[in-house]
């Protein structure tokens, strides 16, 4: 009896060590890539910022302007661009963002058609399950993006605006803030919304043919610009949820092979002890 109990706690130690060589490894996998995720984000940010001041300086330069990518229609169909991870096993990190979006969707579709945009593998299965009507979908490539790849998403943001097949378009995803906490994020894409005082004109600046034609030819490079951010963004995020995960994961796995080791201890002694007896009964027996 306590042979074969013995054989079982042997058998679950194998089983939980070779589950926390695993998650070790995907823990340094994951500190890893968020490092290089990182400097990628940082990398990335100056161009972004650089592009939104340079709007904010165009509309400043006159009360009146105005631009078709600054006009949107509270009601109307909306396009929501999601940015997911392309594997689970990162705790909350896809739910958390799937479920705002969701919450968004649902809000906004009482007043009008909803689009989805997903980007990420759990991003285009969950709206996929779920149903909604996906205009395109991207998988497989938030660590390997570019801004020429960006480019071309942005692109199925602008035209649907500008052929007035949407009306607003908004953009779920995960943000880094440390690496141990990441929250997530809703922004508006479209229409524009320019901050008041942001920043002001600049002294004898001249644009060329005109501030409105220069405002809506940065338009897409801005948008671009908040695509390739974020998704860089929400990567660096997936990966610093997963870090956690799987470092969680490797301390349950020790406190396991802890307590499975002390029963172990216990059934051998067990064992030892029972066959002491027997063979002290045996000779007992015998005399």
């Amino acid at each position: 009896m306590a042979s074969g109990n013995m054989k079982d706690i042997k058998r679950r130690i194998k089983s939980v060590e070779s589950t926390k060589q695993i998650t070790k490894a995907m823990e340094l996998v994951a500190s890893s890539k968020l490092r290089k995720a990182k400097e990628r984000a940082d990398k990335a940010r100056p161009f972004f910022n650089a592009l939104y001041d340079t709007m904010c300086e165009i509309v400043s330069e006159s009360p009146e302007f105005s631009s078709f990518f600054m006009r949107g229609k509270k009601a109307g169909r909306t396009l929501l661009v999601v940015i997911a991870g392309d594997r689970g096993l990162a705790g909350g990190f896809n739910a958390n963002v799937l479920k705002a979006a969701m919450v968004r969707a649902e809000e906004l579709s009482a007043e009008g058609e909803v689009d989805i945009m997903p980007i990420g593998k759990k991003a285009v299965e969950f709206f996929e399950k779920k149903q909604w009507k996906i205009v395109s979908s991207y998988s497989g490539i938030s660590e390997t993006l570019h801004i020429y790849g960006a480019m071309d998403i942005a692109d199925e943001i602008v035209k649907p605006f500008l052929g007035g097949k949407i009306s607003r378009a908004e953009l779920f995803y995960t943000t880094y803030i440390s690496p141990l906490s990441q929250v997530e994020k809703n922004i508006t894409i479209l229409p524009i919304e320019i901050e008041k005082g942001k920043s002001g004109p600049r002294a004898g600046m001249l644009y060329e043919p005109s501030a409105e034609a220069v405002f809506d030819s940065v338009v897409p490079k801005y948008i671009s610009g908040l695509i390739y951010g974020a998704v860089v963004d929400s990567f660096a995020s997936e990966q610093a949820a997963r870090r956690i995960a799987m470092e969680n994961a490797t301390d349950n796995a020790d406190e396991m092979l802890s307590s499975l080791s002390l029963l172990y201890n216990r059934a051998r002694q067990a064992a030892i002890t029972q066959e002491i007896t027997e063979i002290v009964g045996g000779a007992a027996a015998g005399e």
